[in-house]
């Protein structure tokens, strides 16, 4: 049976229906008045009509649009003329949650930005094999906690590349990838965010190549309680990692809420993480934070069945540190760091919180580099001991094996 197209649809409706009805006499209504702007019509059609091998081209401009687009089909490209030429707006966006949302796989978008989206600027749901390459999302009032919540979101997704893109002002996440399998976030740019790049329940992602700076936190790797999926096997190497010392705009109550400002790199209740051979500096409350979700305030995690609270098998190695810890977020960090380091010492460059699992041989947290000290706060014991180690965290863990995508050679 041959396929209408909505825009079919709507030609039979609007032209041969109404010859029928009035062209017996009766008077035809005024037409309605053309759209403000006709090309958020010309788009929102081609993406309900997009069918498998369909490249849908956006021309250079800035393009405005009140309301959310969708797409829905598998096997389409969306390209625009360059993340600087063409600008999809939604400042004056009036209903939707997000500027675009895709619940196709086999999807390429690139070469286009999109702004001041009410909500998340491009979420792909439910997906598999997704390129996002060369992509600018930002809010351009700078950071506020009316920003969406993210920029790049591929959430519950498989085989994923994201790089060479942009994320600005997101209130949550600037490049968020949660519940997903086979990712690989490179070569991208993220600042003035919440959390610059946030991995989340996820399993097998490859992070490098990446600038975090000017955000709250720079790069997270979380697993949180009563979600689908947990997350394992993540590697965070040769990214730059400095200066994250915006204050925390996120939405109270949210996980990222509680980060920080002056976070490098934030490890929480995730299992087996690399990260090496990163530059990680001056991110002023510590470059390396390590914590369970007995620190996070977010949920009494004991009590959600099969969660493990607790961060194991960390491996931090080969990374170069500079300045960092010298003046933390919070007057109970304040007050540690003076309490320990005196008013112009500094935290050093990992900090832990202590909790550990039962088994303490699964639960290591190895630093290789005998020069990097860890701050163990003593969280178990309510901070009553806080203390530098060295000699519990000289190990070694067995290395991850990398992540390939047929998308990212």
């Amino acid at each position: 049976m041959k396929r209408i197209t909505m825009r079919a649809l709507r030609t039979l409706l609007g032209g041969g229906l109404a010859s029928a009805l009035f062209g017996c006499g009766m008077e035809a209504p005024e037409p309605p008045a053309p759209a403000a702007n006709s090309y958020q019509e010309t788009l929102q059609l081609q993406l309900l009509d997009a069918q498998p091998g369909d490249v849908i081209t956006i021309p250079a401009g800035r393009h405005a649009f009140n309301r959310s687009l969708r797409l829905g089909a598998d096997g389409v490209t969306i390209r625009g003329a360059g993340m600087d030429e063409t600008v999809l707006s939604f400042a004056d966006q009036r209903s939707g949650a997000e500027g675009l949302l895709v619940t196709g796989s086999d999807f390429t978008i690139e070469d286009l930005a999109i702004e001041d989206t009410t909500g998340d600027a491009l979420k792909i749901n439910e997906a598999q094999n997704v390129v996002i390459r060369r992509v600018r999302t930002e809010w351009t009032g700078g950071p506020k906690t009316e920003n969406g919540a993210y920029g790049l979101y591929p959430v519950q997704t498989r085989n994923v590349l994201i790089e060479d893109c942009v994320a600005i002002g997101a209130s949550d996440a600037g490049i968020y990838v949660g519940q997903s399998e086979q990712v690989v976030v490179r070569n991208n740019r993220a600042e003035y965010n919440v959390a610059g790049i946030e991995i989340e329940n996820t399993r097998h992602a490859d992070v490098y190549g990446n600038v975090a700076t000017n955000n709250t936190g720079g790069i997270l790797v979380f697993n949180m309680p009563n979600l689908p999926q947990t997350g394992t096997d993540v590697r965070v190497y040769d990214n730059d990692v400095f200066e994250n010392n915006t204050t925390n705009f996120g939405i109270p109550g949210t996980a990222v809420a509680s980060v920080p400002a002056g976070s490098g790199v934030v490890v929480n209740s995730h299992d087996r993480i690399e990260i090496f051979a990163n530059r990680i500096r001056n991110n002023r409350t510590a470059n390396i934070i390590i914590s369970s979700m007995y620190s996070s305030g977010w949920a009494a995690a004991e009590t959600v069945a099969g969660f493990d609270p607790y961060p194991d098998q960390i491996s931090i190695r080969d990374n170069t540190f500079e300045g960092g810890g010298d003046s933390p977020d919070g007057l109970d960090l304040k007050a540690l760091k003076t309490l320990m380091f005196g008013l112009t010492g500094a935290f050093p460059d990992v900090i832990w919180d202590g909790h550990v699992a039962t088994d303490e041989a699964a639960a290591r947290i190895c630093v290789a580099d005998p020069a990097v000290e860890v701050l163990n706060v003593d969280g178990p014991n309510g901070n009553k001991s806080p203390r530098v180690e060295r000699e519990p965290h000289a190990c070694a863990l067995t290395t991850l094996a990398p992540v390939t995508l047929a998308a990212a050679p």
